[in-house]
């Protein structure tokens, strides 16, 4: 990057609002309640804050919180026979207090509206330079999607991308104890009494809780490592790191390959890139529809997550890959398990084993993720 391209970067950041989340383990650990108590101690000093979407979930002690901080009107939106109540972003913008409070960053609007999903709502505000205090679940996190799906035994569909929380400038835990999270829903605060023994049957298992509450912990964790990383001055000799996350047509293999190597650049705070190489047997006139359709899928799918995605042509997908290595200083080439019978391995394992050697020859690290 060049010294007027950095320049540049950082007056459009100073523009940028600055933006904080509060992340929790799960529903009613009361993230919304300490984003009001906030905004009544920031009301205290004379900061215009409003709020632009609140979900209180009928809990007495957050709706009671709500009195005394002025809102920003929702807009209604006409679907499927009925009027439902989105977040007003324009109205926001044109009214640009100093600091609006958005909950549910993972929520997916209505169709119909501007964006399709809260956090691109709050990209938009950001951008008009407006400070936003927003909160999300842990489960809600893009890259920890398989993780969540083992604990709970149930994917998560609302989903927030990794990049949405790098970009924040301040991201606070909300932790409680699994018993106090669990008295907390035995005593109704969390949802009403016909639905406490179906939560504690299912989500609300205190191993389900503990779980959640480590990769809450970790997120946490790792999001001020990576501010101590870049605001303290690195080493002039130091690499820096450069994940390459190679995909073909095959759906799941690659969104797994995405998924882990987007936690992997976050962790590092990286920059990071997904790679196809098309082989002359995958032109669009030969590759099965399905399986196009999947990696058309994937590459949007990337690109959400934060990545650069690049597409490149070639007869052999090893040399095509060195090639973009060398060429782009990549430190570290993310692969799926390849699934081979004995005779494939048998005819493959040459390639394989000079394509590891040429890696090692350009000081490249080689992870296999299953």
């Amino acid at each position: 990057m060049s010294s007027a391209e950095h320049f540049l970067e950082l007056i459009q950041r100073s523009k940028r609002g600055k933006f904080k989340i509060y992340i929790g383990m799960s529903a009613g650990v009361g993230k919304t309640y300490r984003m009001l108590q906030e905004a009544h101690s920031l009301l205290k000093h004379g900061i215009d804050i409003k709020i632009g979407y609140i979900e209180p979930h009928l809990r007495a002690e957050t709706i009671a919180l709500v009195d005394g901080i002025p809102a920003i009107p929702r807009k209604s939106i006409f679907y499927k026979g009925k009027y439902l109540e989105e977040m007003d972003v324009q109205a926001i913008i044109n009214d640009h207090p100093d600091i609006v409070i958005v909950d549910e960053l993972a929520h997916t609007n209505v169709e119909g509206s501007s964006n399709k999903k809260r956090w691109q709502d709050v990209l938009e505000i950001l951008e008009a330079g407006i400070n936003v205090i927003s909160a999300v679940n842990i489960q809600h996190i893009e890259s920890l999607n398989e993780s969540v799906k083992n604990i709970i035994g149930i994917e998560v569909t609302e989903r927030v991308p990794d990049k949405i929380l790098a970009l924040a400038d301040e991201v606070v835990n909300i932790d409680l104890t699994a018993d106090e999270l669990i008295s907390r829903l035995k005593e109704g605060k969390i949802y009403p009494a016909d639905k406490i023994q179906t939560s504690l049957n299912n989500f609300f298992k205190s191993d389900h809780i503990l779980q959640l509450r480590e990769l809450a912990l970790k997120e946490v964790a790792t999001h001020v490592e990576k501010k101590v990383e870049t605001e303290v001055t690195k080493s002039v000799n130091t690499r820096p790191e450069k994940f390459l996350a190679c995909i073909s047509s095959n759906e799941k293999t690659a969104k797994a390959v995405i998924r882990k190597t987007a936690r992997l650049a976050s962790y590092y705070n990286s920059r990071w890139t997904v790679l196809y190489v098309q082989l002359p047997k995958e032109n669009p006139d030969k590759i099965a529809l399905d399986k196009q359709r999947y990696l058309i899928h994937n590459l949007n799918f990337a690109q959400e997550m934060g990545a650069q995605v690049v597409k490149k042509n070639g007869n052999y997908i090893s040399d095509t890959i060195l090639e973009y290595v060398q060429e782009n200083k990549i430190t570290t080439v993310c692969v799926g398990k390849p699934h081979l019978n004995f005779f494939q391995q048998f005819f493959r394992l040459n390639w394989f084993h000079n394509f590891v050697n040429k890696m090692m020859n350009e000081k490249v690290d080689i992870i296999i993720l299953s």
